[in-house]
């Protein structure tokens, strides 16, 4: 037994080195620890595919249709563009108004996706205001963390501490218990971010001069390509003529991306979005992006003239700029596997690492979270780019209400509310009633089941499954006693609201490095342990760690929201801890006021 707790112990600590160093996906790292514990024997091949079947894991991917449902009928979209009309002139009633809105559909959707819908709306608010982004995408951001507090499925850790409590032959939460602490924490949150955002956090990025989104010569200085762009006119004997762009090896070979191709005819002046079989022709005007060096090396080698003087991009050419979102397909991949250009029709122009300043394109450096792209290419083209499964968020509107059925608003609306009374009166298991709800949802065609599939984040669902046996091999080497006992020893005698405030300093602490539903899994065994051994309320104590684990304030990379606005409001490091910190203490001081209240230790 010792042995096994040894080896246990082991398997943990690397997992969790894994985990903070981010080399390997989470899913990943969770299942080679849950092969590692098969292996070396300490658990059956039945206890380690145990996780598989767990409800929790269950509901989550229902979760993940449900909420594709209230997506792809536009019930999201239209909350987000309530925004601005709800929220007057001032910038206070503004984030006021945008952070109770961000939690509203928090609660009942992805924070990775109501992020996702609300941020191309507050970046054009900001823009049209000239409001710095950094004033807003921060609290909508903790927003989205505040508002998976106020129901059951409002965020896996719920869920998990739920779970434990039936695991543990206790009452488990119900869909609305952690609305009223819920509520509780997201005021303070919200005034909290009202006060310190303006004060802590400095404008980093400018605002545009007038009403619309941001022009190409502003985009192009964000990503540092002001001295870049060219123009190159093709004489008639230039071995550029009768070549295509691909053909041509002008971004492969040399490094310059050709963006627009202007050609003039007898019937008047063309302007090309310079697609992969566009055809270059005597007489056209190449508007090219690349390095001084580059762009000269290229006129020399192909005869071709560079026309003097300041250049500006032809009408109508679209510049819009996207972020790749944490889980999104593209990370790992570069721009040269991903061939955006030949297969979905749109044209990376720049990159920014998050956090960092803008760059040339790198055709092989792999995609990270976070990461920006400067792009250009059609509607339809850009629109392709940010479907499936968490793809790209464009950072402007880009008629996304032609993808939408709001004919099948109201009666995705009805599924949520009907999966609601059910979980609430408890008429059927939880797991069932959501499953009832996506299966719905895709037989009245709210959502196809192809859109169902890809809504799913398979990423959370293999990583709550694959580490849920983990919990099962500590409590069977005895090692979860062992930590109970340790908290016990550490605060019994101070009594229960210490162990609380141990439990939600551990866990939010180790929140900001490893994934939240990842700590949840471990941290809540141990708590309901150490709650019964001390004779108190497991329901406050698993309340306090749920609390804790979506209090993931204070680094970029503690929740994919804050990685989410990271580049987008311009945001440093040391922001997101200079405002997290104080935020997390105040929620602190909240859950022990506020949860012996409410449930009785």
């Amino acid at each position: 037994m010792i042995a096994d707790l040894h080896i246990a112990l082991a398997v943990l600590a690397v997992m969790l080195a894994l985990f903070v160093t981010n080399r390997l996906r989470l899913d990943l790292v969770a299942l080679l620890g849950l092969l590692a514990l098969v292996l070396s024997g300490v658990l059956s091949t039945e206890e380690a595919l145990a996780g598989f079947s767990d409800p929790v894991v269950l509901m989550i991917a229902g979760l993940f249709v449900v909420g594709a449902g209230l997506f792809r009928t536009g019930v999201a979209d239209a909350m987000g563009r309530q925004v601005e009309r709800l929220a007057g002139q001032g910038v206070h009633r503004l984030t006021l108004v945008i952070m109770l809105v961000t939690a509203f559909l928090s609660a009942f959707l992805s924070s990775t996706g109501t992020v996702a819908v609300m941020l191309p709306v507050v970046l054009a608010i900001a823009r049209r205001r000239r409001i710095s982004p950094s004033r807003l995408l921060m609290p909508l951001a903790f927003a989205a963390l505040l508002g998976g507090m106020l129901t059951l499925i409002g965020t896996p850790p719920n869920l998990i501490v739920s779970t434990q409590l039936a695991q543990a032959g206790l009452e488990p939460f119900g869909f609305f218990s952690f609305t009223l602490p819920g509520l509780v924490m997201l005021a303070l949150g919200t005034a909290s971010m009202m006060l310190l955002a303006p004060v802590l956090v400095p404008e980093r990025r400018g605002h545009d001069e007038d009403d619309n989104e941001p022009s190409w010569s502003e985009l192009f200085g964000e990503y540092g390509l002001s001295d870049r762009i060219a123009c190159l006119d093709v004489p008639a004997g230039s071995p550029l003529v009768a070549a295509n762009v691909t053909s041509s090896e002008l971004r492969s070979a040399h490094g310059v991306t050709v963006m627009v191709i202007v050609s003039q005819t007898e019937r008047g002046r063309f302007v090309h979005r310079a697609a992969p079989d566009t055809v270059i022709h005597a007489g056209d005007s190449l508007y090219v992006i690349g390095k001084e060096d580059d762009v000269a090396a290229v006129a020399a080698k192909f005869g071709l003239k560079r026309v003097a003087g300041r250049v500006e991009l032809p009408r109508p050419v679209s510049v819009v700029d996207a972020l790749v979102p944490p889980r999104s397909e593209f990370i790992g991949q570069s721009l040269r596997q991903l061939r955006l250009r030949s297969g979905l029709g749109a044209t990376v122009l720049a990159q920014r690492v998050a956090g960092q300043p803008g760059e040339p394109v790198d055709l092989d450096r792999p995609l990270g979270p976070g990461d920006a792209l400067l792009l250009t290419g059609g509607s339809r083209s850009l629109q392709r780019l940010s479907r499936g499964r968490s793809r790209l968020v464009l950072l402007a509107d880009t008629e996304r209400e032609q993808d939408l059925d709001w004919r099948k608003a109201p009666l995705a609306i009805a599924i949520l509310l009907a999966m609601m009374l059910t979980m609430t009166f408890g008429w059927v298991a939880n797991v069932t009633a959501v499953m009832i709800a996506a299966v719905a949802l895709v037989l009245f065609r709210c959502v196809s089941m192809d859109q169902a599939y890809r809504s799913i984040n398979f990423e959370s669902v293999i990583l709550i499954a694959a580490i849920l046996p983990m919990a099962t091999a500590l409590d069977k080497t005895g090692g979860l006693g062992m930590a109970a006992d340790a908290l016990m020893d550490l605060t019994g005698a101070a009594g229960p609201l210490l162990l609380m405030a141990a439990l939600f300093i551990f866990t939010a602490g180790l929140s900001q490095i490893v994934s939240n539903t990842a700590t949840t899994v471990l941290v809540a065994p141990i708590a309901i342990h150490a709650a019964m051994g001390l004779g108190v309320n497991p329901h406050a104590v698993l309340m306090t760690v749920a609390i804790a684990a979506s209090s993931a304030f204070a680094t970029p990379v503690a929740s994919p929201v804050n990685t989410l606005v990271l580049s987008a409001g311009g945001y440093r490091f040391t922001d997101f801890a200079r405002v997290g910190i104080p935020l997390q203490l105040v929620l602190l001081l909240a859950t022990l006021l506020v949860v012996p209240v409410l449930f009785p230790l």
